[in-house]
Protein backbone atom coordinates (compact mmCIF):
# COMPACT_ATOMS: atom_id res chain seq x y z
CA UNK A 1 0.00 0.00 0.00
CA UNK A 2 1.52 3.50 -0.97
CA UNK A 3 -0.22 5.20 1.79
CA UNK A 4 2.62 3.50 4.17
CA UNK A 5 5.18 5.83 3.07
CA UNK A 6 6.32 7.79 4.97
CA UNK A 7 5.09 11.62 4.36
CA UNK A 8 1.50 10.11 4.05
CA UNK A 9 0.44 11.82 6.10
CA UNK A 10 -3.72 11.01 6.51
CA UNK A 11 -6.04 14.34 6.35
CA UNK A 12 -8.95 12.28 7.21
CA UNK A 13 -10.66 8.82 6.87
CA UNK A 14 -14.47 7.66 6.31
CA UNK A 15 -16.16 4.36 6.18
CA UNK A 16 -14.56 3.53 2.96
CA UNK A 17 -11.55 6.16 2.53
CA UNK A 18 -8.60 7.63 3.57
CA UNK A 19 -7.77 10.89 2.61
CA UNK A 20 -4.15 11.43 2.68
CA UNK A 21 -1.38 13.52 1.22
CA UNK A 22 -0.20 12.42 -1.96
CA UNK A 23 3.67 10.17 -2.10
CA UNK A 24 6.44 10.00 -4.34
CA UNK A 25 4.98 6.13 -4.41
CA UNK A 26 1.95 7.33 -5.86
CA UNK A 27 3.49 8.57 -9.50
CA UNK A 28 2.52 5.61 -11.09
CA UNK A 29 -0.99 6.03 -10.29
CA UNK A 30 -1.09 9.74 -10.41
CA UNK A 31 0.27 9.43 -14.16
CA UNK A 32 -2.43 6.78 -15.04
CA UNK A 33 -5.25 8.98 -13.59
CA UNK A 34 -4.01 12.01 -15.13
CA UNK A 35 -2.82 10.91 -18.52
CA UNK A 36 -6.62 9.55 -19.49
CA UNK A 37 -8.53 12.52 -21.44
CA UNK A 38 -11.65 11.47 -19.82
CA UNK A 39 -10.43 12.51 -16.41
CA UNK A 40 -8.17 15.82 -17.83
CA UNK A 41 -10.57 17.29 -20.29
CA UNK A 42 -12.78 18.96 -17.51
CA UNK A 43 -9.52 20.41 -16.05
CA UNK A 44 -8.51 24.10 -15.91
CA UNK A 45 -8.82 26.56 -18.67
CA UNK A 46 -6.45 24.39 -21.15
CA UNK A 47 -7.10 20.93 -20.62
CA UNK A 48 -3.96 19.01 -20.75
CA UNK A 49 -2.97 15.31 -20.55
CA UNK A 50 -0.09 13.95 -18.37
CA UNK A 51 2.63 12.74 -21.67
CA UNK A 52 5.31 11.44 -19.62
CA UNK A 53 5.52 9.10 -15.80
CA UNK A 54 8.19 12.06 -14.97
CA UNK A 55 5.30 14.82 -15.34
CA UNK A 56 3.65 11.94 -12.43
CA UNK A 57 6.86 13.57 -9.61
CA UNK A 58 6.00 17.32 -10.14
CA UNK A 59 2.45 17.00 -9.66
CA UNK A 60 2.91 14.80 -6.25
CA UNK A 61 4.84 17.64 -5.30
CA UNK A 62 2.34 20.90 -6.28
CA UNK A 63 -0.07 18.79 -4.17
CA UNK A 64 2.22 18.58 -1.31
CA UNK A 65 2.88 22.54 -1.75
CA UNK A 66 -0.94 23.00 -2.22
CA UNK A 67 -1.08 21.53 1.65
CA UNK A 68 1.17 23.87 3.63
CA UNK A 69 -2.03 25.21 5.03
CA UNK A 70 -3.12 22.64 7.16
CA UNK A 71 -6.98 24.14 5.91
CA UNK A 72 -6.28 23.33 2.24
CA UNK A 73 -4.92 20.82 0.03
CA UNK A 74 -5.25 18.48 -3.39
CA UNK A 75 -4.99 14.98 -1.45
CA UNK A 76 -4.86 11.42 -2.32
CA UNK A 77 -8.21 9.38 -1.94
CA UNK A 78 -7.67 5.82 -1.40
CA UNK A 79 -9.51 2.65 -1.16
CA UNK A 80 -9.71 1.32 2.81
CA UNK A 81 -10.36 -2.11 1.42
CA UNK A 82 -7.58 -2.05 -1.71
CA UNK A 83 -5.17 0.16 -0.65
CA UNK A 84 -5.57 1.74 -4.21
CA UNK A 85 -5.73 5.47 -5.19
CA UNK A 86 -8.61 5.88 -6.43
CA UNK A 87 -7.68 9.76 -7.49
CA UNK A 88 -7.94 13.39 -5.69
CA UNK A 89 -10.30 15.17 -3.73
CA UNK A 90 -8.98 19.22 -3.03
CA UNK A 91 -10.11 22.07 -1.07
CA UNK A 92 -8.08 25.12 -2.29
CA UNK A 93 -8.29 28.49 -2.45
CA UNK A 94 -9.81 29.29 -6.28
CA UNK A 95 -7.00 31.14 -8.82
CA UNK A 96 -7.70 35.18 -8.37
CA UNK A 97 -10.24 34.70 -6.24
CA UNK A 98 -11.57 36.99 -2.43
CA UNK A 99 -10.88 33.79 -0.51
CA UNK A 100 -13.37 31.74 -2.27
CA UNK A 101 -12.44 28.23 -1.72
CA UNK A 102 -13.40 25.37 -4.25
CA UNK A 103 -14.05 21.69 -3.58
CA UNK A 104 -13.07 19.74 -6.06
CA UNK A 105 -12.45 16.12 -7.31
CA UNK A 106 -10.94 13.47 -10.46
CA UNK A 107 -10.64 9.98 -9.96
CA UNK A 108 -9.79 7.18 -12.58
CA UNK A 109 -12.64 5.52 -14.40
CA UNK A 110 -12.32 2.74 -12.52
CA UNK A 111 -13.42 4.50 -9.10
CA UNK A 112 -16.30 6.39 -10.87
CA UNK A 113 -19.83 5.37 -9.91
CA UNK A 114 -19.38 3.63 -6.59
CA UNK A 115 -19.69 6.85 -4.78
CA UNK A 116 -16.17 7.80 -3.96
CA UNK A 117 -16.40 11.36 -5.49
CA UNK A 118 -19.58 12.22 -2.94
CA UNK A 119 -18.06 10.26 0.32
CA UNK A 120 -14.40 12.44 -0.44
CA UNK A 121 -15.83 15.62 -1.14
CA UNK A 122 -18.42 14.98 1.78
CA UNK A 123 -15.56 14.39 4.05
CA UNK A 124 -13.63 17.57 3.03
CA UNK A 125 -16.54 19.76 2.80
CA UNK A 126 -16.94 18.72 6.75
CA UNK A 127 -13.70 19.41 7.62
CA UNK A 128 -13.70 23.11 5.92
CA UNK A 129 -16.29 23.93 7.43
CA UNK A 130 -14.93 22.33 11.24
CA UNK A 131 -12.29 24.55 9.96
CA UNK A 132 -14.66 27.76 9.89
CA UNK A 133 -15.29 28.14 6.46
CA UNK A 134 -18.55 30.02 5.84
CA UNK A 135 -18.90 28.56 1.99
CA UNK A 136 -17.34 26.59 -0.26
CA UNK A 137 -17.54 26.74 -3.70
CA UNK A 138 -17.40 23.74 -6.85
CA UNK A 139 -16.75 25.08 -10.56
CA UNK A 140 -17.19 22.60 -13.16
CA UNK A 141 -17.49 22.65 -17.00
CA UNK A 142 -21.18 23.12 -17.85
CA UNK A 143 -21.54 19.69 -19.73
CA UNK A 144 -19.91 17.99 -16.70
CA UNK A 145 -22.93 16.16 -15.73
CA UNK A 146 -21.24 13.47 -13.37
CA UNK A 147 -19.80 16.02 -11.23
CA UNK A 148 -23.00 18.56 -11.51
CA UNK A 149 -24.79 15.10 -9.85
CA UNK A 150 -22.10 15.30 -7.19
CA UNK A 151 -22.85 18.57 -6.23
CA UNK A 152 -26.39 17.96 -6.21
CA UNK A 153 -25.86 15.00 -3.73
CA UNK A 154 -23.81 17.04 -1.26
CA UNK A 155 -26.73 19.50 -1.14
CA UNK A 156 -24.93 22.21 -3.74
CA UNK A 157 -26.93 24.85 -4.41
CA UNK A 158 -26.51 26.18 -7.81
CA UNK A 159 -25.21 30.03 -8.51
CA UNK A 160 -25.51 29.59 -12.36
CA UNK A 161 -22.58 30.03 -14.95
CA UNK A 162 -19.73 32.18 -14.64
CA UNK A 163 -16.33 33.37 -16.04
CA UNK A 164 -14.78 34.24 -12.90
CA UNK A 165 -11.83 31.26 -12.79
CA UNK A 166 -9.83 29.25 -14.95
CA UNK A 167 -10.72 31.85 -17.38
CA UNK A 168 -13.49 29.92 -18.99
CA UNK A 169 -17.24 29.93 -18.51
CA UNK A 170 -17.91 27.23 -15.33
CA UNK A 171 -20.80 25.93 -13.68
CA UNK A 172 -21.02 27.65 -9.81
CA UNK A 173 -22.07 25.61 -7.15
CA UNK A 174 -22.22 26.81 -3.34
CA UNK A 175 -22.64 25.04 -0.09
CA UNK A 176 -22.69 26.41 3.68
CA UNK A 177 -22.40 24.53 6.37
CA UNK A 178 -26.15 25.23 7.66
CA UNK A 179 -27.38 23.62 4.15
CA UNK A 180 -26.26 20.40 5.65
CA UNK A 181 -25.01 17.54 3.08
CA UNK A 182 -27.37 15.18 1.76
CA UNK A 183 -26.72 12.14 1.14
Amino acid sequence: MAGTEQGSETVLTTERLVVRQWTMADRERAFDIYSRWEVVRWLGRTPRAMTGPEEAGAFVERCRQRSADPRYGAWAVERRDTGTVAGSVLLVPLPDGNGEIEVGWHLHPDSWGHGIATEAARAVLAKGFADGLTEIRAVLAPDNTRSAAVCRRLGMTSAGLTDRWYGRQLAEFRIGPAQGMSA
